[in-house]
């Protein structure tokens, strides 16, 4: 399998082309298999519910973005098939979620599961993460999580790795202090990446301790299908916290 099709909604941007959606996102832009009547039903039915018009003000406070009072605000950026953004949500309820994906398949799957668990606290945004950084209000994220990005793996292609020196700065800008990033992945070199410009940050200090902190996942940590299926071929993935300063 590919790296973009393992985990696509974690790239800058797309090169295929396509229509947009009337609220800027990439639908129509990153799909893959043909949706079933009911994820088009979805689509159609319950995601306008629950898509953020970053074309529109943003509200001040982000807890306002949801229905539910929400205590915090956190971030999953490209969530993929959105085992680990709905376990999150399920498992703290008084959490607000936003999930940010460009994938349309990836969006018709986390709506079925939305439906079924009748979960109201998350938030979603198909299209470019940047773009809706650059929308957020600065210090209103308690946590950012990058779970198995697409590590672009050809040199020609880094530029397009989500973990660059401007994304750092507008996730600085959007976290709380004493804020997360947290970021997992099997990719020896986009570890060492990110851990190469996440030192040289003077926004964000890595939190390990000990090997076991990042060979290890944290507590409560929901593996997802990719990771599993990672760990059965052999790789072992890092996981890297860091906090805002």
């Amino acid at each position: 399998m590919s790296a973009a099709a393992r985990n696509p909604g974690n790239s800058a941007a797309s090169e295929d082309s396509g229509a947009t959606h009337p609220q800027g996102s990439f639908f129509g832009r990153r799909k893959g298999h043909k949706l079933r009547s009911r994820q088009a039903d979805l689509i159609d039915r319950l995601l306008p519910r629950l898509s953020l018009d970053i074309d529109g003000q943003c509200p001040p406070d982000l807890a306002d973005l949801f229905d539910c009072p929400v205590d915090q605000v956190r971030l999953e950026i490209g969530f993929g098939g959105g085992e680990h953004l709905i376990a999150e949500a399920l498992g703290f309820p008084k959490v607000g979620f936003i999930g940010c994906e460009p994938y349309v398949n990836g969006m018709a799957k986390i709506l079925t599961q939305i439906e079924a668990h009748s979960i109201g606290n998350i938030r979603l945004f198909a299209g470019d993460a940047a773009e809706l950084l650059a929308w957020v209000p600065a210090g209103s994220l308690a946590r950012i999580d990058l779970i198995h990005p697409d590590p672009w793996p050809k040199r020609r292609h880094w530029k397009r790795r989500f973990v660059q020196d401007a994304n750092l700065a507008a996730m600085a800008r959007v976290l709380k202090k004493d804020g997360e990033f947290r970021f997992v992945s099997d990719i020896a070199d986009y570890c060492a990446w990110t851990l190469a410009h996440l030192l040289r940050s003077p926004d964000f200090t890595w939190t390990a301790e000990r090997a076991n902190d990042w060979r290890l996942p944290w507590d409560g940590y929901t593996m997802t299908r990719y990771g599993r299926k990672a760990e059965r071929e052999g790789r072992h993935a890092a996981y890297l916290r860091f906090r805002k300063t």
